[in-house]
């Protein structure tokens, strides 16, 4: 797929049954144009091409979306949770295909029941010099999924929205750099940076999003940051 700077990406065929509950996620989606996306727009040149699926299906609480939480023995993004995705190999056929393979992988998930409905702006990310193109999915027909690598993934979780857009959940995060961005403080996760900051729009953009207080702000973790790191805590160490 070629980068477009100056215009919109070239959008798939809408399916006719598309949900109504969705419907207006993937309208806004499609007419998303490059720079309108946080953290940075992609540059014209240069960064490798990934990309990230964005999965929304209908499970037993309603409308989800598909994270899976890294392993915490990962070189990079250790332990957070994340949307499925990867670098874009030579054999993909763009980042539709690689999103849709590593999601696959990284899952178990039957990615020919997997509807692409957006495909938005790539953005950087300067620290991994990554560009990643968001893709939004409609699961048409949801499969079974579970961790694929342990090494590469600990969990695979369906989080409904309803959890994600309830104002209690609801929080910024501050990184001891002075970074703050959105995050999603759920039961037992921690949704935060770039996945965070997606989602955060997402909601936006679908209508989901409930009035909720962006002043209430939290110190990320000390796991978190541990994680983010890439360190190890000493041999004994309790676990915080």
């Amino acid at each position: 797929m070629s980068r477009h700077p100056g215009g919109p990406i070239a959008q798939p065929a809408l399916p006719a049954d598309l949900p109504g509950w969705i419907e207006p996620l993937v309208q806004a989606t499609r007419s998303v144009r490059p720079g309108e996306l946080p953290p940075l727009p992609a540059p014209d040149e240069g960064g490798r091409e990934s990309a990230v699926l964005m999965l929304f299906g209908e499970g037993p609480a309603g409308p989800d979306v598909l994270l899976i939480e890294r392993s915490a023995h990962l070189r990079s993004h250790a332990g957070q949770p994340a949307f499925p995705g990867g670098a874009v190999d030579p054999d993909d056929d763009g980042p539709v295909a690689a999103a849709l393979r590593e999601a696959g992988e990284e899952t178990g998930l039957d990615p020919a029941g997997v509807e692409v409905v957006a495909i938005l702006p790539p953005v950087w990310l300067p620290p991994s010099g990554f560009m990643v193109y968001p893709v939004l999915g409609w699961w048409r027909v949801p499969s079974a999924v579970a961790a694929g690598d342990p090494g590469e993934v600990a969990a695979v979780l369906r989080v409904p929205i309803s959890d994600l857009v309830d104002p209690a959940y609801r929080c910024r995060v501050r990184h001891p750099s002075g970074w703050v961005g959105p995050a999603f403080a759920l039961d037992d996760l921690l949704v935060w940076g770039f996945t965070a900051v997606l989602l955060d729009r997402l909601l936006v953009l679908g209508g989901f999003e409930q009035p909720w207080d962006p002043e209430r702000t939290m110190e990320l973790p000390p796991e978190a940051l541990r994680l983010a790191a890439g360190t190890q805590p000493p041999p004994g160490a309790a676990a915080g």
